[in-house]
């Protein structure tokens, strides 16, 4: 499966050091040639000598053989493979490589990488949820870097939460992925929307809504893992991209999201409006918290917020494609092909929140897709499925070059 692909396979200082030894072993059973690059620190936890006889090559580590003095170039590694793969992910490690400080032989070879690169954290919980740490992640994912997102579990320290490794299995899953992503969409650069916006009242509260964002981003690694450019303009979310093809662009209001999204648009050969936007914003934000005392009822003036998808839509050019979702309680079909017309959309997602197992925060979707001439309902199905047939279907849509 991965026969002749070159791997810098990157190891850190941390307890899941020893989990790595089966992804060395799954990469180099699928036909991989693998270097094994280590910090000082990962030598405290499993030796060079068991990863050498996996790969089949001398360990690196120090930028000079002890004894023979012999150079390792970071600049040759760099240059070597076709991807990097860092397993487990300190969190001094991610630090480093966010901030450019190359003090080991593993940070060097990161900065001097051409190939793409992935990381799978690993580090207590406590370090994970970290605002330092939650920034330099951002940092790397919007400089391109893919992650493999750490789990929830039981802790070296004893403790629960999220900041496990994954499981080897899943990095060989995402490294699959990334070596047999199709490139029917090679050269198409697509815009997405997702996620919620937060219409500020003052600097502790907002009005929002309950999107999770999740069919979003299933959108937005489906379209690169067929080899789109994708820019996708995010609201607020708790979640991550994984795919080297994604530029994620973070707003927080809905005048943001707009201003990104046009920003991009004109560019784009395909958009997707499935952010949940905020119809309505306060007419005036405090610039203090607001206090209750005193105050038996609040009444808050507000106005309209720009509608993104027919904001850009009255800007289509030929051959563009749009997309647009849906989400209703009532006679929700009525109201998409009146989006489809009033938004000069090619295609409408509808969803409902009467379908169970649908909707907002839900890791699957029951989805109608109605475009002008048809309508065409699936199954509930986990949110990556519904994307790929959301993605089919605007392959139809696509002229004909």
């Amino acid at each position: 499966m991965l026969q002749g692909k070159k791997i810098v396979l990157g190891i850190c200082g941390g307890i899941a050091a020893y989990k790595t030894v089966s992804l060395l072993r799954l990469l180099v059973k699928a036909g991989a040639e693998v270097q094994v690059v280590m910090t000082p620190a990962a030598k405290e936890f499993i030796t060079p000598v068991t990863l050498s006889s996996l790969s089949r090559k001398p360990v690196v580590s120090e930028f000079f053989t002890a004894n023979t003095g012999e150079w390792h170039s970071h600049v040759d590694l760099g240059l070597w493979a076709d991807l990097m793969v860092i397993a487990p992910a300190t969190a001094s490690t991610i630090g480093k490589m966010a901030n450019g400080i190359a003090d080991n032989m593993l940070v060097t070879t990161y900065l001097s990488a051409r190939e793409p690169v992935m990381i799978a954290p690993a580090m207590d919980f406590d370090m994970y949820l970290h605002p330092t740490t939650r920034r330099n992640l951002a940092t790397l994912q919007a400089d391109g870097v893919m992650m493999v997102e750490a789990e929830a579990g039981e802790l070296a320290s004893g403790l629960q939460g999220k900041g496990r490794m994954a499981e080897p299995e899943v990095i060989f899953d995402h490294i699959l992925h990334f070596f047999n992503d199709s490139k029917e969409l090679a050269g198409k650069k697509v815009l997405i929307t997702a996620g919620p916006t937060h219409e500020r009242l003052d600097p502790v509260r907002f009005i929002g809504n309950y999107s999770s964002g999740k069919m979003g981003y299933a959108l937005a690694e489906e379209f690169a893992s067929r080899g789109a450019e994708v820019t996708l303009v995010s609201g607020p979310v708790s979640i991550s991209t994984s795919h080297a093809g994604i530029k994620r662009v973070d707003v927080g209001s809905a005048l943001e999201m707009d201003a990104a999204a046009r920003s991009a648009f004109a560019d784009c050969d395909i958009a997707v409006f499935a952010a949940a936007v905020a119809d309505y914003r306060p007419a005036m934000a405090a610039d203090a918290k607001i206090k209750r005392e005193g105050v038996e009822t609040m009444d808050i003036r507000l106005v309209r917020n720009p509608d993104i998808a027919a904001g850009c839509g009255a800007l289509k050019r030929e051959g563009q494609v749009t997309v647009g979702f849906a989400l209703e309680t009532d006679d929700g079909v009525k109201a998409a092909k009146a989006k489809l017309r009033n938004k000069n959309l090619d295609m409408v997602v509808l969803n409902t929140l009467k379908d169970a197992g649908a909707g907002f925060a839900c890791d699957t979707n029951k989805v109608t897709i109605i475009s002008k001439n048809d309508a065409k309902s699936f199954p509930l199905k986990p949110k990556k499925e519904v994307a790929s047939d959301i993605v089919n279907e605007i392959l139809h849509c696509l002229p004909n070059e």
